[in-house]
């Protein structure tokens, strides 16, 4: 069942977001119900209505807060790795595997409800802005190729997103081992480790 997360005063628009969350938590992005959230937050159905036209609104307004927390959350591994371009591109994997834990809600809001990120502006800026310090990430590392070897960054860092995003949603959710014997952090360290040796940015395994 989802935490209830009552609404007592001040900020009305922040108690239905975080009421949502702990609803998308429990049953999904589009398994619940303007009502619901209502009812989570303590409100009347007829207030939700001042904040937001409806459950999609709602909706991105979640991804939004979730995107702006997640480019937060890289800009810090990015910065933290340096002056290491091998370890800020590693702790940016990193990073994402523990936004998808800590953040579930906000994790399925950014990418399991079907929502069009170029259809807002304020929410394709924080989702590019995410994707910027991945970007950024492989951009450094791949300087240590000859350029005729170097593949765009953005592949690159399209490739450890997906990679990423995979990782989550197959191994890292849920209880911790039910479905691979092995961390999800440690799958995506050596996933990540034999596409740097694939480019030649990484000795080989011997």
């Amino acid at each position: 069942m989802p935490k209830k997360r009552g609404y007592h005063h001040g900020n009305l628009r922040q108690a239905l977001i975080d009421a949502a969350l702990g609803l998308i938590e429990a049953k999904g992005p589009q398994g619940f119900t303007l009502s619901e959230a209502a009812k989570a937050a303590g409100v009347t159905p007829a207030a939700v209505y001042r904040h937001f036209q409806g459950r999609e609104d709602l909706l991105y307004a979640i991804a939004k807060e979730g995107f702006e927390i997640f480019a937060d959350l890289m800009e810090y591994a990015f910065e933290k790795g340096q002056p290491s371009p091998l370890a800020s591109f590693e702790s940016t994997g990193r990073a994402y595997l523990a936004f998808a834990r800590k953040n579930p809600g906000h994790y399925q809001a950014m990418f399991e409800a079907g929502l069009s990120l170029r259809s807002d502006p304020e929410l394709a800026n924080a989702a590019d802005r995410a994707a910027g310090v991945l970007e950024r990430a492989a951009e450094g590392l791949m300087e240590q190729l000859p350029p005729d070897r170097r593949p765009p960054p953005q592949m690159v860092s399209a490739h450890i997103w997906a990679m990423s995003h995979g990782v989550v949603e197959l191994y890292a959710r849920g209880a911790p081992g039910s479905r691979a014997p092995f961390p999800p952090e440690d799958l995506l360290e050596t996933g990540i480790g034999i596409y740097l040796r694939g480019l030649g940015l990484l000795p080989p395994d011997v």
